[in-house]
C-alpha cells in the first residue's frame, strides 16, 4: 500500500508524510538501508532548564509525557518492531535518547532480535547549566546503535570514521556541539538535533544514494543532513507545524550557496586532512526501488 506524501522535493531524495508512524509503517512495503529514531523521551514532568540564558519549562507537549512504565514500554516495543521489519538485512538503527527512556528502548530491541552494536554517548560541548545546584549538570546524551539480528551483517564505514578522527579509531564518547542559532532559521524543534551529530552517523552507516527512514522525523534534521550527503530520505511526522519547519529547511537547500554552507558546517567538525572525502554530492541517477508514494 502505498502513502500520500505531504512534500517532496523536486528531485525526489526528500520526502515527508504526515501522521501516527505506528499507522504510516505499516501502510509501507519498503526497507531502507538506515533509521535514525529520536523518539519520546517521557521527559516532560513539569521539570525546569536554561535556554538561551532564560528559565524554560522542559514540557515539549502530550507527545512526551510518560503514560507509565507499562505502556511506556508496550510504545517503544511497538515502533521498534515496525522499524525492524522496515531494515534491510545488512541496515542498522540508530535511537537516540537519556537515561527517561534509553534502558527501556535497550531493553525492547534486545527482547525484538536486534543486535546493539554501540552505545555512543553524545557530549554536548555547550550544555545548558543546571539551575537546582543539587545535582551534576546534565551534559549528555546516548544513541544506541543496533543492526537488525544477532547473525546479520551490517554496514559501517570504518575507513571514513578513522580519517574523520584524524587517523586513530573513533571510540564510543563524541563530543559534538547542541543546535547553533543557525540551524533555527526556519524555526526549531523543542528536540531538536544538531547537523553535525546527524552527517556523522548517515557517513558512518550508509553509501551514497541510500535509503533513509526518521519515523519521528520533527523538523527533520535527519533529511537535511542526508540531501546535503546524497542520500535519500523520508521523514514521518504528526505535526503540521512541524512538517512545515521541515519542508522550509529543505527549500533552503535549493540554493547551492546555503548547501554549501551548511556542508562547510558540518565538516568543521571533521579533521581537516580529509575535507576532500566530505563532498556535497547531488543523488547520482537512482535504478534501485522507489518509495511507495501516492
Amino acid at each position: 500500500m502505498s502513502i500520500k506524501p505531504y512534500y517532496r522535493s523536486e528531485n525526489k531524495d526528500f520526502t515527508l508524510a504526515q501522521g501516527n508512524s505506528l499507522e504510516l509503517l505499516k501502510n509501507i512495503d519498503f526497507k531502507f538501508n538506515m533509521i535514525f529514531a529520536d523518539p519520546p523521551y517521557f521527559l516532560s514532568n513539569g521539570g525546569i532548564s536554561v535556554q538561551s540564558g532564560k528559565m524554560v519549562s522542559v514540557n515539549k507537549g502530550n507527545w512526551d509525557k510518560s503514560q507509565g512504565f507499562e505502556k511506556d514500554n508496550d510504545f517503544n516495543r511497538q515502533w521498534l518492531s515496525l522499524c525492524r521489519e522496515h531494515l534491510t538485512d545488512d541496515g542498522t538503527i540508530w535511537v537516540s535518547g537519556t537515561f527517561h527512556n534509553i534502558f527501556s528502548v535497550a531493553q525492547q530491541m534486545t527482547e525484538i532480535g536486534y543486535k546493539i552494536l554501540n552505545c555512543i554517548t553524545w557530549q554536548k560541548s555547550n550544555p545548558p547549566p543546571n539551575l537546582s545546584c543539587r545535582y551534576f549538570t546534565h551534559s549528555t546524551e546516548f544513541i544506541l546503535w543496533a543492526r537488525k539480528s544477532q547473525k546479520s551483517k551490517h554496514y559501517f564505514n570504518y575507513k571514513l570514521m578513522k580519517e574523520i578522527n584524524g587517523g586513530t579509531q573513533m571510540r564510543d564518547v563524541w563530543t559534538l556541539p547542541a543546535i547553533a542559532k543557525w540551524e533555527k532559521s526556519c524555526g526549531k524543534h523543542p528536540t531538536q538535533k544538531p547537523l553535525p551529530l546527524l552527517a556523522r552517523i548517515i557517513l558512518a552507516s550508509t553509501k551514497e544514494n541510500d535509503w533513509i527512514l526518521d519515523p519521528f522525523a520533527g523538523s527533520s534534521t535527519t533529511g537535511i543532513a542526508a540531501s546535503i550527503l546524497g542520500r535519500r530520505f523520508l521523514g514521518l511526522e504528526k505535526e503540521t507545524e512541524f512538517l512545515e519547519i521541515a519542508k522550509a529547511r529543505r527549500q533552503e537547500l535549493n540554493d547551492p550557496k546555503t548547501k554549501y554552507s551548511y556542508y562547510q558546517k558540518i565538516s568543521k567538525y571533521a579533521d581537516s586532512k580529509c575535507s576532500d572525502i566530505l563532498e556535497i554530492r547531488e543523488p547520482q541517477e537512482y535504478y534501485g526501488p522507489d518509495l511507495p508514494i501516492s
